[in-house]
């Protein structure tokens, strides 16, 4: 149990640093344009 909890953390770091990804992105191509 404790272990599907870790990677349930890992995962949930994962998609934040993803969506934080894309909006860094999506502002910088704002900026572009």
């Amino acid at each position: 149990m404790r272990q599907l909890e870790e990677e349930n953390a890992k995962l949930k770091r994962l998609v934040a640093d993803l969506s934080l990804d894309k909006a860094m992105l999506q502002d910088v191509l704002s900026k572009k344009l």
